[in-house]
Parts: structure tokens; sequence; C-alpha cells
């Protein structure tokens, strides 16, 4: 295979525990030390002895939900690791409220852990509602979960980030959680600087992954959506005031996400794949889109100025090689847009478009810019939505500053390929 690009690196790279903590299902928390001999019966229990650089090691088995951790402070070079272990199958968190809630913690690692069957979300990571303040929860990696079958019919989500700077999400599985056209894979409120690398979304009811109330600098790269609902990536939403993050300005425009940059996803079925609603100079490159339900794209603005607080639209918009294989039949409209947007700000640059249906109707009908599409022209998908060398995709793209891996990992060329995954 070609060489790996721009490995992801986060706070924990390279570093190891000083200490271990160990919980485990014939623990016990008024006679256990933690010890691997005589652990406690709760991640509650062992969190309390946790300092920075301690590992809390939670031992294959089941335990209930309903687990609040607060304040829990690790270093920059000695994080706290709270997970299964190395070599044994993932803890399974069940019931509760919410599998776990962290609130107001700094240089965390959540890591190889299962959650499923809670009332409302999986894991709820949370600023303790102190929002004007940017150091109430950061450095957070959430790695290696798998969060399943959470609520009902409602707003219920896998992961909920509320408020969190600087945070990785990587390598984790979501399915199945809300319903009803609500919930969400990864729900982000106010969060800022953050990572979204490998996961995988499958059944979901809203969205997989939404960035709004003040949300900014995001990077949602190389994930695999599946059914993922209504819009798979919300690039913005709709807001309560009180929720957002940092509090609404009356003497600024405000917004309900900047910079938001979806690349090197492969996203599959969903009503619209990517809605940019309310998003201000967001991107989405590189992405492979098969099989739309409806729309492509989503231009929409749920947030308007009001109260004496203004709202930029959503404007300036970038969607550069991406690859688009659709069924035409199943479309209303290529590109849905709203009101109070300025879809005249797009730049659509460099995407294919093959309606696999009706090759003659490729061209869809976009707004904004449009430069160098390639139409109609079968792409050849592989069955892992992978290109050979012959594809019309193949070094048909743009360099986009920023972006160097595909979906793999895999070095973009120069010229790159189109679509999520670059050639072998």
């Amino acid at each position: 295979l070609p060489d790996e690009c721009g490995s992801i690196v986060t706070f924990e790279t390279g570093l190891d525990a000083g200490d271990e903590i160990h919980v485990a299902t014939d623990g016990d928390d008024s006679s256990g030390d933690g010890s691997a001999s005589n652990p406690y019966a709760s991640v509650a229990r062992a969190v309390q002895d946790a300092v920075p650089g301690s590992a809390v090691r939670i031992h294959a088995g089941s335990y209930g939900g309903g687990n609040f951790l607060q304040a829990v402070r690790g270093g920059a070079d000695a994080p706290i690791w709270i997970g299964g272990v190395a070599g044994e199958s993932r803890p399974v968190l069940v019931g509760g409220g919410e599998g776990m809630h962290l609130s107001e913690v700094s240089y965390v690692v959540l890591h190889d852990i299962e959650v499923s069957g809670s009332d409302f979300n999986g894991v709820n990571i949370d600023d303790g509602g102190d929002f004007a303040n940017a150091e109430a929860t950061h450095h957070v990696v959430v790695r290696d979960v798998f969060i399943h079958d959470v609520g009902g019919d409602g707003n219920q989500d896998c992961l909920k980030l509320s408020g969190i700077n600087h945070y990785w999400v990587l390598d984790s599985s979501f399915e199945r959680c809300g319903g009803g056209g609500s919930g969400s894979g990864i729900d982000q409120v106010g969060t800022h600087v953050g990572v979204l690398v490998g996961n995988t979304f499958r059944e979901m009811s809203a969205n997989a992954v939404q960035a709004k109330g003040g949300s900014e600098n995001i990077e949602i790269h190389g994930n695999r959506f599946v059914d993922a609902g209504l819009r798979a990536l919300n690039m913005g939403g709709s807001t309560g005031d009180a929720y957002f993050r940092p509090p609404l300005s009356t003497t600024a425009p405000n917004f309900e996400a900047r910079d938001i940059r979806a690349v090197a996803n492969i996203i599959e079925g969903s009503t619209a794949p990517i809605a940019f609603v309310g998003c201000v100079d967001c991107l989405a490159a590189h992405n492979t889109i098969v099989d739309p339900q409806r729309w492509i794209f989503r231009i929409l603005q749920e947030t308007t100025t009001h109260d004496g607080f203004e709202f930029l639209p959503a404007r300036d918009g970038r969607v550069v090689n991406n690859l688009v294989y659709f069924e035409r039949a199943a479309l209303s409209t290529d590109v849905n847009i709203g009101p109070n947007t300025a879809p005249e700000t797009f730049r659509f640059e460099n995407n294919l478009f093959y309606a696999w249906d009706a090759p003659s109707q490729s061209a869809p009908a976009l707004p904004g810019t449009e430069l160098g599409s390639i139409v109609g022209v079968d792409p050849a998908l592989t069955a892992d939505s992978g290109i050979g060398a012959s594809s019309p995709a193949s070094g048909a793209g743009l360099l986009v500053v920023g972006v160097e891996r595909d979906y793999q990992g895999v070095c973009y060329q120069d010229p790159p390929s189109v679509g999520a995954r670059e050639i072998f």
C-alpha cells in the first residue's frame, strides 16, 4: 500500500499510564483498593483515586449505566485514561439515563467501552453549564468506543458533546440512537477545534454528525455513513439562544457553525448526505456519495436574526472533488435551497456526478459558481467505493489546501483523485 499520510496525533500519543486502578464485575467499592487483585466494582469509585497519569482499567463484563464523573483533570503530559483492558472484550455499560456523563474535565481519554440501552444519551461530555469558560472542558479523546441502541423515538444521541474545546473522536462506531426524525450519532453544540476520524455510523434517525450552537473549526474526515438519517452530515443546525458557546453577541454577527470541514467520507444512503445549515465558510471535499434518497446537498437557514442577535446566513461554502453516484429517479431536486441563505456565494468545483439509471441526465442544477464538473461518466466504483486507475475520477481533482489524506489515510496524489479514496 502507499505510505500513510498525516497520521493523527493527540495529547496521549506516546504516553503511558503511571499507575492503574482496576474495576471488575466481582470487585467491591467498600473493601476494594483498586489493585488488580482487589478491584473496585464501579467506575465512579475508581475515578476518585485517579490523578494525572492514572488509568482506570475496566475489565470485561456488564456494568450499570448512570455513571456521572465530574472535574476529572489530567495534565498535558499525564492524561487520565478511562476504558477497557488490552486483550479483553470491551466492558459494556447498560441502561441508566446516560451510560456515562463527564462534566468539567480535561486531558481525559475515554476508550474501548461499549454503551447501550440508556434512556437519553449514550455518553455525554459537557462544560457543566459554564458556557462562557473555554477552559471548563478541554482536551478530550474518545476512541474505540461502540455506542448503540440508545433512547427511543426522540432526540437522544449516541455521543453528546457540549462546550468542549480541543477534542478527538476516533475509530468508533455509532448505531441506532434516537428516533422519530431526531437524535444524532455525534451531536456537537458550541464545540471548537475538533477532529472526527475513522468512525462508522449506521441506521441513524436525524443525522450521524451535527455541529451547531457556535461550533467552529471541526474536521470530519475519513468516516463511513450508512443509512445515516435525514441529514447524514448536518453542518450547522438550530440551537436555542441560551445554549450557544460562547454566548451570543449583540455587537458582532453570530453563526450556528463556521469552518466545518467534511473531507474524504463515504456516505451511503440518507435523505440528504450533506446539509449546510447556517454554516459559514464550510467545506465538503473528496466525499464519495452513493445513492442519496432525495437531495444531494441542502443549503438551509434555521436560525435567523432576531431579538437583537444578528445571524450570518449559510454562505461561502465550497464543494470540491466530491464523487456523487446517484439514481436520478430518486431525487426531488439536486440541491435543496431554503430561504434566508446565500447560495450564490457557494462554489462547486471538480465534482463528478453520475446518474446510474439515466447517465444522460447526470448534470445537476447547482447554485453559485460551478467549475470543472465531470458529468455522466461512470466512475466504476468498486464494491468498497474505491476507484481504479482507469476511472474518470482518477487524477481529476484539484489540490485543496490542508487536505492530504484519503478515507484510509493514504496520501492524495498531485493532482488528487475525485472522491474519498485515492487509487492505489
